[in-house]
Formats: structure tokens, sequence, C-alpha cells
């Protein structure tokens, strides 16, 4: 538990594979008295290009099993969700191959900011709701 200038924060990470994540997300959101809809889950997102964030609550799970399993398990599509973009396979590789592999030298490059972008969206959603921090990481970089 932290705050982050403001509100009482749980930070997790669940030791378990993305794809059955739900379970523990449930389980600390249970004992935290946490409803759904202020949950956030960090995730990878190939519909959005690499080096990208963005913000949404609810929606469908694009085909994220991680995601599917965390909607089961609290009974919603209603919780928070920052994007990270890792950007579409490419040519017909595997999606679940592609998501799994290791980043190539370029993405090692860049994904120390990526990281940094998606912890700043955290705490800016954390601190001041979805729209401010969909008002900030929506907007095309320069």
């Amino acid at each position: 538990r932290l705050g982050i200038g403001g509100p009482r924060v749980v930070l997790a990470k669940p030791g378990t594979y993305m794809n059955v994540s739900g379970g523990p997300v449930s389980a600390l959101a249970r004992f935290y008295d946490v409803e759904p809809s202020r949950v956030v889950a960090v995730h990878d997102e190939i519909d959005i290009p690499f080096n990208t964030v963005k913000l949404k609550i609810g929606g469908g799970e694009g085909g994220h099993n991680g995601l599917r399993d965390i909607s089961k398990a609290l009974a919603t599509k209603d919780y928070l969700r920052v994007r990270v973009g890792v950007g579409r396979p490419p040519g017909r590789m595997d999606t679940a191959d592609y998501v799994l592999r290791d980043f190539g030298t370029a993405e090692r490059k860049e994904l120390p900011f990526l990281l940094d972008d998606a912890a700043d969206a955290v705490e800016l959603l954390v601190r001041e709701g979805l729209t401010a921090a969909q008002q900030q990481f929506h907007t095309a970089k320069v």
C-alpha cells in the first residue's frame, strides 16, 4: 500500500500467468473492499502502436485472455485499463508468440520510456481521474 499524493493505493503484480490473473485481482479487490470500477489493470495491447499508452474503462477484451479472466473474476468488464501499446505482430506471426517473445533491440531501447509513461498514467489516473489521464496520454507525441 502506498499513497500517490492523495488516495491510498494498492499496487500488485499477480504471481500467476496473465491468463489466470483474475483470481488474485478479485481477491485483492475483495480484501481491500475496492469496487471493480476502481480496479486498474495495466496490460499489453496489440491494437495500439508500440510506445503508446491509452486509458479506458470497460469495453471488450479484444482476445486478451488475461482481461477475459479479470472480467470473469470481477463479474464485470467495467474496470479501468491502462493499455500499453506493443503493436501488431508482423506478417502472419501468431499473436501469442508475438506478445510472449523478447523485445527486439530497438524496442528494448524504448521500453524504459514506455514503462515510465505507463506508471505516469496510473499515477495521473489515481490522482486526477480518467478524463485528465486520457487528455494527457491520448494526445499525439511530438
